[in-house]
């Protein structure tokens, strides 16, 4: 059986979304899979709008574009608004509950995951790692790779300038991976 997942990953400028991106490319790379990552930014950058799109896939990937996902990472209300409707039917959703009302999401065409990132990224020591926990309740919810492999990626996309806080993104993966929705 293939493996193919793609999601797009969407919020405002400086919540990481391209960070997470990379990350998730980079680890399905490692992980000796065909990956594809476009970064689309907004005009204003940090507090704009900002999304990424990552196909992962062990076969040729054929177009890096997607129009209708198989899953979305949503970290604010304006990116649920945006890409909730292009949402395949039975795709797997995984919102930042702390920033987006749950009651929003359509819970009944879709698997919903409503992680409260931001709060779970304050219980760690550090808001702006909610990214991370998205990103780990995604990993968790698709499957997609193994948390491990992610894990493992950090370095690689993290400078070294701040790989002291490799430590703390990988709690908050795994805080996210083990979140009960």
């Amino acid at each position: 059986m293939s493996l193919y997942q793609d999601v797009i990953m969407a919020g405002f400028g400086g919540q990481g979304v391209m960070l997470i991106g990379n990350l998730l490319a980079y680890a399905g790379m490692e992980h000796g899979l065909n990956v594809t990552y476009i970064p689309v930014y907004g005009p204003e950058m940090r507090g704009g709008t900002a999304n990424c799109t990552v196909v992962v896939s062990d076969d040729a990937i054929g177009s890096p574009i997607i129009r209708s996902p198989k899953s979305l990472i949503i970290m604010n209300r304006p990116s649920l608004d945006k890409f909730q409707p292009q949402l395949v039917d039975g795709g797997v959703l995984v919102i930042n509950s702390s920033l987006v009302d749950p009651e929003l999401a359509d819970s009944k065409r879709v698997k919903l995951v409503a992680v409260p990132a931001n709060e779970i990224a304050d219980g760690l020591g550090n808001t702006r790692m909610a990214n991370m926990v998205a990103l780990g309740a995604y990993v968790n919810a698709t499957g997609i790779l193994p948390l491990s492999a992610v894990e493992d990626s950090l370095s690689h996309v993290i400078s070294k300038h701040y790989s002291h806080l490799i430590p703390k993104n990988t709690e908050a993966l795994r805080a996210g991976a083990s979140f009960k929705n």
